[in-house]
């Protein structure tokens, strides 16, 4: 453990980091950007504890911000564990559902696909105990909002 806390403070896990910020938020930004709530969705009958629009934008960049030092935690201890497999696939998950709700107007393929990505939170979770004490915890906002999104989408999904 002391070799991994002596490694993290090289400029290499530095630039490491700043490279999971970057792809984390770049990606989640830019699939934000081309998948945004459009007339279909507007049209849409919300249910009850829907957010404003302007709510998302916010709470993704925490999370993005949260899930990004997470994976990079795991992956400074071990690159190629089941954690960081884990992150990986919730990563593809999560930029999935955007386009598959606002793009492509799934509200069904899109639960499942949340489905996907709530089990894998909760893997990583599980998983990445293993190595590290802190990156699980901040999976829990995350697990969280996904739950709430859950709820939203399954609601939705129903309702129309």
């Amino acid at each position: 453990m002391a070799s991994v806390t002596a490694e993290r403070h090289s400029p290499g896990h530095w630039i490491a980091l700043a490279v999971f910020l970057v792809l984390v938020i770049g990606v989640g930004g830019l699939i934000g950007t081309q998948s945004t709530p459009d007339g279909w969705y507007q049209a849409l009958t919300k249910p009850p504890l829907n957010p404003p629009n302007w709510v998302f934008g916010p709470v993704w960049f925490t999370l993005y911000v949260l899930i990004a030092i997470a994976g990079w935690r795991i992956w400074t201890i071990d690159p190629k564990s089941t954690a960081m497999k884990l992150w990986g696939a919730q990563m593809l998950f999560n930029w999935a559902w955007s386009p598959t709700w606002f793009t492509a107007h799934q509200p069904w393929l899109a639960f499942a696909i949340l489905v996907a990505m709530w089990l894998s939170i909760v893997g990583f979770i599980l998983a990445s105990r293993r190595h590290d004490r802190i990156a699980p915890w901040l999976f829990v906002p995350y697990l969280a909002w996904v739950t709430f999104a859950g709820y939203l989408n399954l609601s939705i999904a129903l309702l129309n």
